[in-house]
């Protein structure tokens, strides 16, 4: 569903952020990329539905290009890939409905979208969608009544009623406490299970990757160093391996946070 091939990027300030990345991520996978905080991660995140361009390589989605795609042919590929953000990146003066009904504008006229005139078939998408994350009851609420945890649950439901294919999740649960951080990665791999919906996300927590990913990727200093199904291997292993990623060994009973 996504490849990466021979994908590089360097920033204007001379980081090279990703280096000669090669990677194929399948229909229906949860995949956790892990890494120190500057390891490329977001970056190799926002690649996929070119939140930022590539210096050299080529980034597929479904088949076509996202490196080469513009107007039309980039806004229909950008449609079917919902994002969800660290900072939850809702606007918190309007309604919950609002928020989530920006996840159709794509769908919509432009003229129509600026005055909020969304048909009625785009209102029950968003409906079920606040549903699917128990957050129904909120929908008439101001986003800035809400606490963090709810808010991200709100930008869960934004990105699914862009009935999206796959579902990028950029540090979703790095400002959040512990009790909201499971429930927020259950929605995700609900979602992912129920709806399949391939999901890749960005985690900072070694704990979440092995507890609900299928596969884990790992980068470090801009380069893939790790790549492994979960099914195929023991934890013992996995923590093991990880010294591949974070450069010292990586103990079963150490929660992993930036360092």
């Amino acid at each position: 569903m996504i490849e990466f091939k021979n994908v590089s990027k360097t920033y204007d300030n001379g980081v090279k952020a990703l280096k000669n990345i090669n990677l194929a991520i399948n229909e229906g996978e949860f995949v956790a990329i892990i890494g120190l905080s500057g390891a490329g991660k977001s970056t190799l995140l926002r690649l996929i539905n070119k939140l930022i361009e590539s210096t050299n390589g080529e980034v597929i989605f479904d088949g076509n290009s996202v490196t080469t795609a513009t107007g039309r042919d980039l806004i229909n590929i950008r449609r079917q890939i919902g994002m969800i953000f660290q900072g939850f990146n809702i606007v918190k003066r309007m309604s919950v409905l609002s928020n989530v009904l920006s996840g159709r504008v794509a769908y919509n006229p432009t003229w129509k979208t600026i005055l909020g005139l969304f048909p009625e078939e785009d209102k029950q998408i968003a409906y079920r969608a606040l549903k699917r994350v128990d957050i129904l009851e909120k929908v008439h609420n101001r986003a800035s009544d809400l606490s963090g945890g709810q808010q991200q649950r709100v930008a869960i439901a934004r990105a699914l009623a862009q009935e999206p294919k796959i579902m990028l999740a950029d540090e979703p649960v790095a400002s959040l406490d512990p009790i909201t951080t499971v429930q927020v990665m259950d929605y995700l791999k609900k979602i992912n299970v129920e709806d399949g919906i391939t999901t890749i996300a960005n985690l900072h927590h070694v704990d979440l990757a092995l507890k609900y990913a299928t596969r884990v990727v790992g980068i470090k200093e801009g380069k893939l160093v790790y790549d492994v199904q979960m099914a195929d291997i023991s934890k013992e292993k996995f923590y093991t391996d990880l010294e591949l990623v974070y450069g010292r060994p990586i103990h079963r009973d150490e929660v992993l946070g930036d360092e």
